[in-house]
């Protein structure tokens, strides 16, 4: 079984002309051992927390915790594949991060269309990501979405 799989699988483009508010799409990946070490290793953070059991244990989590910012990419992975999706442009993203997320968690991210302003092509999207019931993080992102007759 792939440790990714889309819960909603339309990858591509949804142009602005073809949104509507309310409109979502999600994927799950379960964050383990070897994605926090290349998370590591391509971010260079090497904060032990995230990395070193025997740290980790002895901090207010109680042990080793993946780093926000990589739950957080799996939004930007909806946004960039799905919703929009190809062609998009990010603008701002404003997160909260509400719960750690453990070493082999699954982490479903989930993007749902806000608000639209098809004239100037920005779209606002609520942003979430759960580790099953639990909400680990939220926000908002702002994009430029690809429109079929704006370049």
């Amino acid at each position: 079984m792939p440790d990714s799989l889309p819960i909603e699988p339309q990858v591509g483009t949804i142009f602005v002309e073809d949104m509507e508010v309310g409109m979502s799409r999600a994927i799950s990946k379960t964050i383990g051992d070897r994605e926090i070490a290349m998370f590591a290793e391509l971010s260079t953070d090497h904060n032990p927390v995230h990395l070193n059991d025997a740290y980790a244990k002895d901090t207010m989590f109680g042990g080793r915790i993946a780093h926000g910012m990589l739950s957080a990419s799996l939004i930007s992975a909806v946004i960039g594949e799905q919703l929009p999706g190809h062609g998009t442009i990010y603008m701002k993203q404003d997160l909260k991060f509400t719960a750690p997320v453990r070493p082999d968690a699954n982490v479903t991210a989930t993007v749902t269309v806000a608000a639209i302003d098809a004239a100037k092509r920005r779209v606002t999207l609520e942003c979430v990501c759960t580790v099953g019931d639990t909400v680990v993080l939220k926000g908002e992102a702002l994009v430029l979405a690809p429109s079929r007759t704006q370049t």
